[in-house]
């Protein structure tokens, strides 16, 4: 069943969002390289990579219902102080908190629509924030207990460089 003009706009919004949130990512990783904290660059540019997975479903989804994915203008703004690995976590939270919250518009758009199609590729996106959400809080958390400490931060870098690399196809 094809979706609504409104919904098929909701989606492409989304995908854009996934793709900001991919190039987000990608510069924080480039932050992190130039004060040379390379593990943390690693986990940021595979965060990035899955962010472009994230956008291919909502692109699989629309293609599939006989819809038209665009992908929409993109700017990335609001580094400001990325260059510190807890400022740097922090944009990653408010980012995923954003995706999170449009995530949650685009369900209760397809709710009132009565699209319950999307409703198995939403659900599954719900529980993806969660844990999105969970694993930079729980690095914030890491990063507060390191403080000053120079070893601890560099444990805690070399640990996030052994993320997997998955690709940006899944």
């Amino acid at each position: 069943m094809k979706l609504t003009e409104e919904l098929e706009a909701k989606f492409n919004a989304q995908i854009t969002l996934e793709f900001e949130a991919s190039l987000v990512y990608r510069q924080l990783a480039i932050e992190m390289d130039l004060i040379d904290l390379p593990g943390m660059a690693t986990w940021l540019r595979r965060q990035a990579d899955e962010e472009i997975v994230h956008a291919n479903k909502f692109i699989d989804h629309l293609d599939a219902r006989g819809n038209h994915p665009r992908i929409g203008d993109i700017a990335v703004g609001g580094l400001d102080g990325a260059d510190d690995p807890k400022k740097a976590f922090e944009i990653a939270l408010e980012h995923e908190q954003k995706v999170s919250e449009s995530i949650r518009d685009l369900y209760r758009a397809c709710d009132q629509a009565g699209d319950i199609d999307s409703n198995p590729l939403l659900n599954w996106f719900l529980s993806e924030q969660i844990e999105e959400e969970s694993t930079i809080d729980e690095i914030l958390g890491r990063l507060d207990h390191t403080g000053d400490d120079g070893p601890g931060l560099l444990r805690l870098d070399a640990e996030m460089a052994e993320r997997p690399n998955r690709g940006t196809e899944e």
